[in-house]
């Protein structure tokens, strides 16, 4: 009896301590289009999207096992199990985690993601520790505490890294700013026997307000947004997606293009002309940091 008592008590105290902990992760912004359903679909050859209308995510499916890029928010998780089950695929074969960015819309259902499917969680060396703290180092949503459930990486992953799984090469791209350790995705995708190079690009906006040379928790920030568009305006590829689907504007071409047709998101005028929108932002910033 006491033996059971100790148990019981042991079960009410652990999800308590659950409780405490969900308590205190605070999502900073929660838009409509973060949350509202997107129905799944097939993009290119194995590649799909089973994110939520706003926030992209896609699986590369493969012989030896699936990956996942990007998980959204902390109840994105059942919309994305519900995504990738309705496309015939088993989450449980998703093998690689990975994220574009560091920040609680693009890994907030990690966690759950990781515990469900048992999958190993890939990231760019210089997000993992806002990764591991659940976002409490990050130099801007600090100030929100911990703003996801925190994961501890399998493999720190390098700039040009590539992984390998099942005949498809996903090859990391380091375009810091946003986060220190923001990343691109180059994947080769294969159908009816020709090659597409898709870029799943993370798109460097800007979200702090301080001034640069005031971001004294992220000092290379300035140079680090430079020489991402840089990198970003010489990347080729066949198609291009984005962190949201709003920046590559994937619902007005769905709508546009009801058939399927990978080559609606080629357009590389609208990948040139939202980067250089961007690039914009961050040349007025720069003036109005010097006065």
């Amino acid at each position: 009896m006491f033996k059971k008592t100790i148990l019981g008590f042991a079960i009410i105290l652990l999800a308590m301590c659950n409780n405490v902990l969900a308590q205190t992760i605070t999502e900073p912004l929660k838009p409509k289009a973060w949350t509202q359903y997107q129905a799944p679909f097939k993009i290119v050859g194995n590649l799909y999207y089973v994110g939520t209308y706003d926030l992209a995510c896609y699986l590369i499916v493969t012989p030896k096992g699936n990956i996942l890029i990007n998980t959204g928010l902390s109840s994105s998780y059942s919309q994305i199990l519900d995504n990738i089950t309705t496309l015939g695929f088993k989450p449980k074969q998703t093998k690689i985690l990975l994220t574009t960015q560091a920040h609680f819309d693009h890994l907030g259902a990690l966690a759950a993601l990781k515990k469900t499917t048992k999958a190993q969680f890939y990231v760019n060396s210089p997000d993992a520790q806002v990764v591991a703290d659940g976002g409490k180092s990050d130099y801007e949503f600090a100030k929100y505490g911990t703003t996801f459930a925190p994961v501890t990486a399998e493999k720190i992953l390098m700039p040009d890294e590539k992984i390998i799984v099942g005949g498809s090469t996903v090859q990391l791209l380091h375009h810091p700013g946003h986060t220190k350790g923001s990343c691109s995705y180059l994947v080769d995708v294969m159908e009816n026997g020709k090659t597409y190079k898709v870029l799943i690009a993370n798109m460097p906006s800007i979200i702090v307000d301080r001034k640069f040379k005031d971001v004294i928790e992220y000092p290379s920030i300035s140079n680090d947004y430079a020489e991402t568009f840089k990198k970003m305006e010489a990347i080729n590829f066949d198609i291009w997606l984005a962190s949201h689907a709003s920046q590559f504007e994937m619902h007005e071409k769905l709508k546009a293009n009801p058939k399927y047709n990978p080559l609606i998101f080629a357009d590389k005028t609208g990948y040139l002309k939202a980067l250089g929108e961007l690039k914009k932002a961050y040349d007025n910033k720069l003036i109005a940091d010097e006065k």
